[in-house]
């Protein structure tokens, strides 16, 4: 199975820290968010990680060099110029023969990356979404009317939402629509292939995640790593896979 990561945003929302160091390299605990997310890939069972690269490139190619270091085989592919979160997978078309996982480079999350991939090859979609249910406190009491009179007040409700979680699962097709050389981003595509009739599949993580991309968030990382990304909490990062080429 093969995985292809963002790694080329700027990361402006966690600015001063990003100016220097790319965002999938923080550090989160001992570790950083990408080896994170390579170890927690390679022992769910993906044995080849494109990364995907474009701002300050060289130090994530200097940090995972060929994979040895996490028992797995990794390449990394430099976008010309930024590509959004689906334009760079097209400069791995001749890689990519066969499904494959696409996930965001700022994301911490227990998900058995295995589910959604095994999911997604059993549904009738060249497309599948990884989504998540977020909780936003509201801020006011909700006023229950009828016509002209109060039925009731519910005193700050919870506002639930799903969300794309920033993790999807694609089939080879998919490069007859995702442009070359444009920026072309994961929502566009949702649109236009729903504009075009055709389905796109979902499947939902019941697991930890965190979106690290806000500052706020990112501190909270750092309890996370402990709570959940030591290898005596975490299946995944347990297992000690092998180098496997393609």
């Amino acid at each position: 199975m093969k995985a292809v990561i963002l790694a080329g945003g700027l990361g402006l929302r966690l600015r001063p820290f990003t100016e220097l160091i790319p965002k999938p390299l923080l550090p989160v605990g001992e570790s950083s968010v990408l080896d994170i997310q390579i170890r927690r890939l390679a022992g769910c069972g993906f044995n080849k990680i494109f990364i995907a690269t474009n701002y300050l490139s060289e130090q994530i190619e200097e940090h995972v060099g060929d994979g040895s270091q996490y028992g797995i085989d990794i390449q990394v592919s430099r976008e010309p110029m930024p590509l959004g979160t689906c334009g760079p997978v097209t400069l791995l078309r001749r890689q990519l023969k066969e499904p494959y996982l696409l996930m965001n480079g700022d994301i911490l999350t227990t998900l058995d990356f295995r589910q959604p991939y095994d999911v997604a090859c059993g549904l009738d979609a060249d497309l599948t979404v990884v989504t998540k249910q977020v909780v936003t406190p509201f801020a006011f009491g909700q006023v229950l009317g009828e016509g002209s009179y109060v039925a009731g007040v519910q005193e700050k409700p919870d506002l639930r939402f799903e969300i794309l979680a920033g993790i999807y699962v694609l089939r080879p097709a998919l490069f007859d629509v995702i442009p070359r050389d444009t920026y072309y981003g994961i929502d566009a595509l949702i649109k236009d292939l729903l504009g075009a009739g055709r389905k796109v599949g979902k499947y939902v993580c019941r697991d930890f995640w965190l979106d690290i991309g806000q500052m706020e968030d990112y501190r909270r990382a750092h309890g996370s790593y402990l709570a959940h990304f030591t290898e005596a909490k975490d299946r995944c990062l347990a297992k000690t896979p092998s180098v496997t080429s393609e």
